[in-house]
């Protein structure tokens, strides 16, 4: 499996103090130095972290692969299709949460997603839906032309060591093969970190993992770039960083 990093949290840690540091652009080039699949950035309608001018700046990044999170508004059509993004992951946003509670309810508004998706794709702009692993969301999904989805993992992430570990990871894991049938490519992601992230292994063909929270926690005491190594290594079956 791919690793896609999200640095939002190194924004919110700079925002904290309103200066620059820790800076956002060199932490996307130690991601880029590890050799990660993608830097995932979350442009919120409240700009609470990544700012406008970040996400220009790491699109400018030469050899980085920008995953755009965005909510399915105008605004944020208009920014992906000036700035061109090598992807986009279309997320349902409130201002009041704290990190995002849940997948996209595409079903509920198919016609809006297939509008919204279809001058993306004209822009060669790579599109897919963070949701439930729910197959109506699934089916929904198929309808609009996006060739990916991202299954919410925050349900396992929760479960994981408990009773209830393995009922949600078979619920998980069944939801990507359903998507794999209808001809989706599937990422997954939310609430990842070191000690669950080995079960992905056993969802066949995932194709990449965003995972940032864990990833910026674990910096704060071994560094950016050792912390983006051993989570690639887990990633990648990788036994000994």
């Amino acid at each position: 499996m791919l690793l896609g990093v999200n640095i939002d949290h190194i924004a919110t840690l700079r925002n904290a103090r309103g200066g620059v540091d820790p800076d956002v652009i060199a932490a996307a080039r130690i991601c880029k130095d590890c050799k990660v699949a993608s830097i995932t950035t979350h442009l919120r309608e409240d700009r609470r972290h990544i700012k406008d001018k970040d996400v220009e700046e790491i699109r400018m990044l030469p050899r980085v692969r920008l995953n755009l999170e965005m909510a399915m508004t105008d605004e944020m059509q208009e920014i992906a299709l000036r700035l061109r993004p090598h992807a986009v992951c279309i997320v349902p946003e409130k201002r009041q949460e704290l990190t995002t509670e849940g997948g996209l309810d595409v079903e509920g508004q198919l016609k809006r997603a297939i509008e919204f998706t279809k001058p993306l794709l004209e822009k060669n702009i790579e599109v897919s839906f963070f949701i439930d692993p729910d197959v109506h969301q699934i089916s929904a999904v198929s309808k609009t032309g996006a060739p990916f989805i991202e299954l919410h993992t925050g349900r396992y992430s929760e479960a994981f060591g408990t009773g209830e570990e393995e009922k949600v990871f078979e619920e998980l894991k069944g939801a990507a093969i359903f998507a794999q049938n209808f001809g989706l490519k599937v990422n997954a992601g939310h609430g990842l970190n070191y000690r669950n992230v080995s079960r992905m292994h056993e969802i066949p063909n995932l194709v990449e993992l965003n995972i940032g929270h864990s990833i910026i926690a674990r910096a704060v005491f071994v560094g950016l770039e050792q912390a983006v190594k051993e989570m690639k290594a887990l990633c990648e079956g990788v036994q000994n960083v």
